[in-house]
């Protein structure tokens, strides 16, 4: 069992993987922009939160401003932004938009991923990215226990093939090859184990068929 006094005194670096790490599996996504210089920007994120489907809304924590967020930055100047999952074929280019470019070098061309464009929508979307959504800017929240925020954008579009959806609705990633991650270098890629029906108090857990 590790104490919170004995956490803090770990090793900053190692804290920090650590902590990234034993939470588990999360989502990751690259998410694309492009300032009003036309300069596009392409950065990796495992921060993504489902924060409501009814409007359709979602969630990236950014962290403190203490060096250049160049997402941040054109995410509240353009309002507009997209998130691409990552296909497992793409996951070292997409680890590779990690590294601190300058904002005059796209990582797109760094890392030799194609920017493709939904028509009237101005920020680029990944064109390997089996599933990508276009995100229009709502509410933008500090949050001073830490100095992050929470930037929240309202989806406009989503690309997927179509034989990832269930007849129920449900999006089934593994057939697509989405990537999640454990931590902030690791890449995972699941598989589903078992889809139950809604669970209620009265009746056992059912296997959805």
């Amino acid at each position: 069992m590790l104490h919170r006094v004995a956490y803090d005194a770990l090793e900053s670096r190692f804290r920090t993987q650590y902590f990234n790490s034993i939470i588990g599996p999360k989502n990751v996504c690259l998410i694309g922009t492009k300032d009003h210089e036309q300069r596009t920007n392409l950065a990796i994120f495992n921060s993504l939160v489902h924060l409501g489907s009814n409007p359709p809304l979602l969630g990236l924590v950014f962290r403190p401003d203490s060096v250049e967020r160049h997402t941040y930055e054109n995410i509240l100047s353009t309002k507009e932004f997209t998130v691409n999952l990552i296909h497992a074929s793409d996951i070292a280019a997409a680890h590779q938009t990690a590294a601190r470019y300058p904002r005059s070098q796209s990582e797109f061309e760094a890392t030799e991923l194609h920017p493709v464009y939904v028509e009237g929508f101005h920020a680029p979307k990944v064109g390997s990215a089996p599933v990508a959504m276009g995100l229009h800017f709502r509410e933008n929240v500090s949050l001073p226990i830490n100095g992050t925020n929470l930037v929240i954008g309202e989806v406009q579009w989503i690309e997927y093939p179509e034989e990832i959806i269930a007849p129920d609705g449900f999006a089934d990633l593994t057939k697509a090859g989405i990537v999640g991650c454990i931590g902030l270098d690791a890449y995972t890629q699941g598989s589903i184990l078992q889809r139950f029906e809604y669970a209620k108090p009265d009746l056992p857990p059912r296997i959805k068929k």
